[in-house]
């Protein structure tokens, strides 16, 4: 299944694709308010599998939204690659490097990401494998952790670099406004029961910089959720980004930064495609 959130005229709905992919079915009808999120509702009313609440409608004439946009938590793993650990000069870490991103930064497919040059002049771009959580999960086993997985969607972990190495720590960095696009869609369990076997890959432009595949992470899906349920409870709606591979712009020579009116694509196969414009006030 493929749930999407979507705006249909002045309307905000929680939806799922019919098995040609082209139909959104309206199963939740969003409420906008502080702290109030689509998904988390929708999963506690059960009604993902429901019947709809509004009409049908071509997903064409719809505009896909981030698919979560108030969680709990986003959570993130950093160095998750070898290659991107020692690109960036460091080693492979030993356990997951954890840090949070907060919601101000999540956007949608085709919405901005936005900076000021005044606030950084090294934004840089990182393609990851976001999960999903479907269930609460507390100090679960690496065995059992996939079970309480809703599904999957894309992550850019946009990142001011210049703010990441300085402050000595990341959250500032990867939490600017618009820095965390996700979508467009989650892609449920059911289809993709292995996470370990997915290609991901970013392109800037068209250009092709990054390109691997989840079977590269040092610490799979599964780790990573029992890891973080040792010490937090997880909640339906929480996002975890697992993570990026080699090929991040500070790392090249020279940098490649993203600039005015750049097109990043990030892609995940079995999910699709994420695509933001870049735009510097």
């Amino acid at each position: 299944m493929r749930i999407v959130r979507v705006a249909a005229g002045t309307d905000i709905y929680i939806a799922r694709l019919d098995a040609s992919g082209d139909t959104v079915v309206p199963v939740y009808a969003e409420t906008q308010g502080p702290g109030r999120d689509g998904l988390r509702e929708a999963l506690a009313a059960g009604v993902i599998d429901g019947p709809a609440v509004a009409d049908e409608r071509p997903l064409a004439d719809v505009r896909l939204l981030a698919p979560v946009i108030n969680p709990q938590k986003v959570l993130a793993i950093g160095l998750n690659y070898a290659k991107h650990a020692r690109e960036g000069g460091i080693e492979p870490p030993k356990s997951p490097v954890s840090f949070v991103k907060t919601n101000n930064s999540i956007v949608g497919p085709d919405d901005e990401i936005r900076y000021s040059k005044d606030d950084s002049t090294q934004v840089d771009y990182e393609v990851e494998l976001a999960v999903v959580m479907g269930r609460t999960a507390r100090r679960v086993s690496t065995a059992d952790a996939l079970d309480y997985v809703l599904g999957y969607t894309v992550c850019n972990d946009v990142s001011a670099r210049d703010a990441q190495f300085g402050d000595g720590q990341w959250v500032r960095s990867k939490s600017f406004d618009t820095f965390c696009p996700l979508g467009p869609s989650i892609v449920t369990t059911d289809e993709i029961p292995d996470p370990q076997t997915l290609g991901l890959r970013c392109r800037v432009n068209g250009t092709t910089l990054q390109d691997s595949n989840t079977a590269d992470m040092i610490f799979g899906c599964a780790e990573i959720i029992s890891f973080l349920s040792r010490a937090m409870t997880l909640e339906p709606g929480d996002v975890i980004a697992t993570g990026t591979p080699e090929g991040v712009g500070f790392a090249r020579k020279p940098p490649v930064w993203l600039l005015d009116g750049d097109v990043v694509e990030c892609e995940v196969d079995g999910i699709g495609v994420l695509g933001n414009q870049v735009v510097v006030d």
